[in-house]
């Protein structure tokens, strides 16, 4: 795979979890979507970064449910996601 098409695959992939953490603050669920965004953007940071922090987080309990082969963990990332601006370590 050339570099281009990897920074293309990585650009594509940021859109969708960051659709995906906009889709779960607009439905309200997980509550702490839109509670994270919310303190979030009240120490400081801007709606985008704010985005994309939540969106490394869905992006690693994702990793970890293919590699570990198992469902999604909802409480652990609703409590990764009320961690932030604190990430979450490479090992759960």
């Amino acid at each position: 795979m050339s570099e281009h098409q990897e920074a293309d695959d990585e650009a594509s992939t940021e859109t969708a979890l960051i659709q995906a953490i906009e889709n779960q603050i607009e439905a309200g669920e997980p509550p702490a979507a839109l509670a994270t965004l919310n303190k979030l953007t009240l120490v400081g940071f801007e709606r985008e970064e704010s985005l994309q922090m939540m969106a490394l987080v869905l992006a690693h309990e994702i990793q970890a449910m293919l590699r570990d082969d198992r469902p999604f963990d909802q409480a652990w990332y609703e409590q990764a996601l009320r961690a932030l601006p604190t990430l979450p370590d490479e090992a759960q």
